[in-house]
């Protein structure tokens, strides 16, 4: 065989690869472009959190949820607040760089624009009452043992800075009870500071939310003269206020040894939640909810071991990458996969899966497809020699056995031009004995 027989053998016919590729290809990139509409971009390598007051419990999370996610190369950066209300309006201020925020439970009504996301229940967060106690004799104020809110009206209560979520909160309860500014002098102060103002005699009473391991609760439980007020009207309390807990303080949780408390001790408390923007990447998220799992997920003397975070009753919606991780837990490529490895095959899948959903077919049709274009060619020249065959049998004298020939040779000549692929090299050597055969019917039928 000479090597132009060869070449011509393993000849492509390209017309027909274009005609089934460009469309393939056309697809494939509609695909990718497709899939590129859903894939989120790689997660960033730093997280900006509001927190809340210098060396408060919002801050003092922050710093554990920094460790964690150290861990995973993800950077945390803290910016202090007042507490819960600023937060929030950093989350809605677009102008403000804040990914995520530390929210008090009922401190957030959802407004028509709002574009956040709740990330469940963290933990619980109590309002504690302190008020000083004198004995009867030697203080007009007579602050002997109450247990009503209702009895600190009139006299000097620190309800925390304006802007956080204690404030909001001592506000509410105070007013449940009749009391407000213009019957109480309610002080705008918070953090350390009061504990020294209610030692000194300069406040009555002081109103903060925190957690029960919070350094402004404790000192003031160990504060000489101090007492923990428990609400009897606790039960009225969550009924009016559906934010709210009912918690009860055993006797000693907090100092077996020293008998603090004393007694048990009603609370009410909201719960705390981590607050993101809709835009916050999926992956920083999950990253968010595991840190609060190995914070938040001990034994204490208000929970469970292992019972935050969970599943919350947020006025916002709650994040879909938070409703997937307390259904499965931690993804499942980060089980076993380093953080960077897992993000990166997230979204390779992403990418992968509508191009193996477009390719599968594409794979499959594309060889009939182009079998089809080739037969096609071939089948028209049996067409044309099946016509020339039927006039033939049907009127031989139409035409001179010269011109018949003609018309037989002119067929041949057009087949022997068609590039055809060595795979279908036997349908054209079948068409041109096909053709031998109108040949000889040609010279036998008609005569010269």
């Amino acid at each position: 065989m000479n090597r132009k027989m060869s070449e011509k053998l393993k000849l492509i016919a390209w017309r027909d690869v274009w005609f089934v590729g460009v469309p393939a290809l056309l697809a494939i990139c509609a695909a990718f472009w497709g899939a590129a509409q859903f894939i989120k971009p790689a997660p960033p390598n730093q997280l900006v959190i509001s927190t809340g007051g210098e060396g408060g419990a919002y801050q003092s999370f922050a710093a554990r949820y920094e460790e964690v996610l150290a861990r995973y190369q993800i950077k945390l950066v803290t910016k202090p607040s007042a507490g819960s209300t600023e937060n929030l309006a950093r989350l809605r201020d677009a102008a403000v760089d804040v990914d995520a925020a530390f929210i008090q439970g009922g401190t957030a009504q959802v407004s028509a624009d709002d574009a956040l996301l709740a990330l469940g229940d963290f933990y619980y967060e109590p309002l504690w009452v302190f008020y000083r106690d004198t004995q009867p004799k030697k203080s007009a104020l007579n602050l002997h043992h109450l247990n009503r809110l209702a009895d600190l009206k009139g006299r000097r209560i620190a309800i925390g800075v304006a802007g956080s979520g204690t404030q909001h909160l001592a506000r509410e309860v105070l007013l449940a009870n009749g009391i407000d500014a213009t019957n109480t002098h309610l002080i705008e102060e918070g953090g350390m500071t009061v504990a020294t103002l209610l030692a000194d005699g300069k406040v009555d009473a002081v109103m903060t939310v925190g957690p029960a391991q919070s350094s402004l609760i404790w000192s003031l439980l160990y504060t000489p003269g101090v007492r923990l007020m428990s609400l009897n009207h606790a039960d009225a309390y969550v009924r009016r206020f559906p934010y709210l807990a009912k918690l009860v303080l055993p006797r000693g949780a907090i100092d077996l040894e020293r008998d603090v408390p004393p007694q048990d001790v009603q609370l009410v408390s909201p719960m705390t939640t981590l607050m993101v923007r809709e835009d916050t990447h999926p992956a920083l998220i999950g990253l968010l909810l595991q840190a609060a799992s190995e914070v938040h997920g001990g034994p204490g003397v208000f929970q469970r071991p292992n019972e935050f975070p969970r599943h919350g009753h947020s006025e916002f919606p709650t994040s879909p990458e938070a409703e997937r991780y307390y259904k499965s837990g931690k993804p499942f490529l980060q089980r076993y996969l380093p953080f960077w490895a897992a993000t990166l095959i997230d979204r390779a899948v992403v990418m992968l899966v509508p191009i193996i959903a477009i390719l599968f077919p594409i794979f499959k049709f594309a060889p009939s497809l182009y079998g089809w274009r080739v037969r096609g060619r071939i089948y028209r020249r049996y067409g044309e020699l099946k016509f020339l065959e039927s006039e033939l049998e049907e009127n031989p004298t139409l035409h001179t056995r010269e011109e018949w020939l003609q018309r037989v040779d002119a067929i041949e000549t057009d087949v022997n031009k068609i590039s055809t692929p060595l795979t279908y090299s036997d349908m054209l050597y079948t068409l041109r004995g096909h053709i031998n055969l109108v040949r000889d019917s040609v010279m036998r039928i008609t005569t010269g």
